[in-house]
């Protein structure tokens, strides 16, 4: 019992240390001419995975598109991206039970100049927790933290493409209209394609 007193502030400790938005604190590194426009989440094909209490769509889809908003809001690059989300699996353990603590989603990138997608087929995100202090979190703060960390596995995608494929490169003659208008259901139906649940969350199980 003395043992584990002892090693309870430690976890508290790695955890705090690991959290996804630490970054946010820090000065914003430029994403070329990347300016967030619309973000698009939905839920339709949501599943619940191996032991995990329960979570809505709709709160799914409020804690992914606070993580996103805070994320992606903060570049102010002379062009606009819209971000089409589909949250496709999670697991939720309980304290003391074995088991990962995951999300997976679908993520389109949309240019809005060129009213195209940037991405052909979908990215799968997945995040999974093996180590993660769920004795110190209740529900809400472990989907809280599952969001925050999607988010920033989409920016560092989006970063890795930068470098990869050019993504975002500045034109120096592109002008910034007002914000443009996204039909609401767009962003989400290019977000998901057949099958893509089943290939999504099969790493998960």
């Amino acid at each position: 019992m003395r043992r584990f007193l002892f090693a309870l502030p430690v976890l508290l400790a790695l955890a705090a240390c690991g959290s996804a938005t630490r970054d946010l604190a820090e000065p914003t590194e430029p994403l070329g001419d990347f300016r967030i426009g619309h973000i698009g989440v939905v839920a339709p094909n949501l599943q619940k995975l191996l032991v995990s209490r329960d979570a809505t769509e709709d709160e799914w889809i409020a804690a992914v598109t606070k993580a996103l908003g805070d994320r992606f809001s903060r570049f102010e690059g002379n062009k606009y991206y819209h971000l089409g989300v589909s949250v496709e699996a999670y697991s939720l353990p309980p304290p003391i039970i074995p088991g990962k603590s995951a999300l997976a989603l679908n993520v389109t990138l949309w240019d809005d100049a060129a009213q195209a997608k940037m991405n052909p087929e979908p990215k799968q995100i997945q995040v999974i927790r093996v180590f993660e202090s769920r004795i110190s979190k209740n529900r809400e703060q472990q989907l809280t933290g599952l969001a925050e960390e999607a988010a920033r596995e989409i920016e560092v995608w989006l970063r890795e493409m930068q470098a990869s494929d050019g993504w975002f490169t500045r034109s120096e003659n592109a002008t910034l209209p007002g914000a443009p208008e996204v039909s609401g259901a767009a962003l989400p139906q290019a977000a998901t394609t057949a099958g893509s649940a089943v290939s999504s969350v099969s790493a998960l199980r």
